[in-house]
């Protein structure tokens, strides 16, 4: 792991937190293991819209899809933002919460493109 220095960032209060902009090694790590599994299920889901039941894809299918679509581009600008440094480090927060629901509703859209629980 990285090992920060002790700074006063402007102030007469020594602090060892990182800067703003910086990561530590765990959270580049929880990073990708949580966006690397939210792609995998969205791109399952995208594909199952398309494929499952038959073919051609019902419209409410990828209607669906097309929502969960819309929702990943929202949390894409955000992380982008924030990677920027244009968001504050608390909305690291809200973007784990984006993902959460991106997650849900790929749930969902699966369990209603395989009809199950019928």
């Amino acid at each position: 792991m990285e090992d920060y220095t002790t700074r006063t960032y402007g102030t007469n209060v020594m602090d060892n937190r990182p800067l703003f902009g910086e990561t530590s090694a765990r959270d580049r790590i929880i990073n990708l293991i949580v966006g690397g599994l939210t792609l995998l299920l969205v791109l399952v889901t995208i594909i199952c819209a398309f494929v499952f039941p038959n073919l051609p894809p019902k419209p409410v299918n990828i209607f669906f899809a097309l929502c969960i679509i819309m929702t990943c581009i929202s949390a894409v600008i955000l992380i982008f933002w924030y990677r920027q440094g244009d968001l504050e480090p608390k909305f690291r927060n809200l973007i784990y919460y984006i993902l959460f629901t991106i997650v849900m509703l790929c749930v969902c859209a699966n369990l209603y493109f395989h009809d199950v629980g019928k």
